[in-house]
């Protein structure tokens, strides 16, 4: 791990944000090194953040596998680390500035009771708004959701403008669920903010996401980072590689191999030394 470069020159900072539900495989490579490789062209710094905050999920041991992995790789990154489960105060900020300002409610809705309505781009469902005029009677709340509305736009780096009307595309989110564990889209926003974030870098699996965080950072009054989505690595059967798709963990293949195969599906084409 290098330095803190509190002292450089440049204002860009990007960061890598892997979750510890197994090892490290190559669409996670390509995420990281093209991360990596933006901020270090911009001379800026590059963070690491273990988005471990959906706690059901995590794997024992593969926080610690990531790291060693990157570590083998010969990534650097600036800071310490940074583990979300470290950090659930400042989501319960975040949620109680919300709620303060009316931006959400209560829901008391199952999976099972909206298993009927339409599927997201995600693969989420989209929210029927059976409690944004209050929860029915005799129910109690299970979950808080971000009452949306309006059209987000901005311009990705590399996919181009985007353009999203969030009631009618993902509908009202969930940002602290039944099981009391904090959602990914206010988690990353608060932790994004906190860490001086100005570019956001991942894969193109996340590009859904990018209008939901836009708009809490909207309304928390935070700023907004540049996103830049990198294309998924695809299996043969042209899911994407993921630990539900099994995919191949990297962390015993050779180093310099992974990186040539990892720039050259990013278009960089390096010349190998073989």
């Amino acid at each position: 791990m290098s330095e803190n470069l509190s002292t450089t020159s440049s204002s860009y900072v990007g960061r890598f944000a892997p979750s510890p539900t197994g090892a490290l495989h190559f669409g996670s490579l390509i995420a990281a090194l093209a991360s990596y490789a933006d901020a270090r062209h911009h001379s800026g710094q590059w963070l690491l953040r273990i988005e471990d905050i959906d706690v059901p999920r995590n794997v024992p041991g593969a926080a610690e596998g990531i790291v060693t992995t990157l570590e083998r790789l010969g990534f650097e990154w600036d800071g310490e680390i940074v583990r979300q489960s470290c950090r659930v105060a400042r989501y319960a900020e975040a949620l109680g500035r919300l709620r303060q300002q009316g931006d959400v409610y209560a829901c008391c809705c199952s999976r099972r009771e909206l298993a009927e309505a339409p599927l997201a781009r995600d693969g989420s469902r989209i929210y029927p708004g059976t409690c944004r005029s209050g929860l029915p009677s005799g129910r109690e709340a299970r979950a808080w959701r971000v009452r949306v509305s309006g059209c987000i736009a901005f311009d990705d780096r590399v996919q181009g403008p985007q353009a999203d009307d969030l009631e009618s595309a993902f509908g009202d989110f969930v940002v602290l669920r039944a099981d009391g564990q904090y959602a990914y889209q206010l988690a990353v926003v608060v932790d994004d903010a906190d860490a001086g974030v100005t570019h956001v870098v991942r894969g193109a699996d996340l590009l859904d996401s990018t209008g939901r965080q836009i708009y809490l950072q909207q309304r928390l009054g935070l700023a907004t980072p540049k996103y830049l989505h990198v294309p998924v690595v695809v299996n043969e059967a042209g899911e994407k590689l993921s630990k539900q798709t099994l995919a191949t963990a990297i962390d015993g293949q050779p180093p310099a191999r992974l990186l040539l195969a990892a720039l050259r599906f990013l278009g960089q084409n390096p010349r190998s030394e073989e």
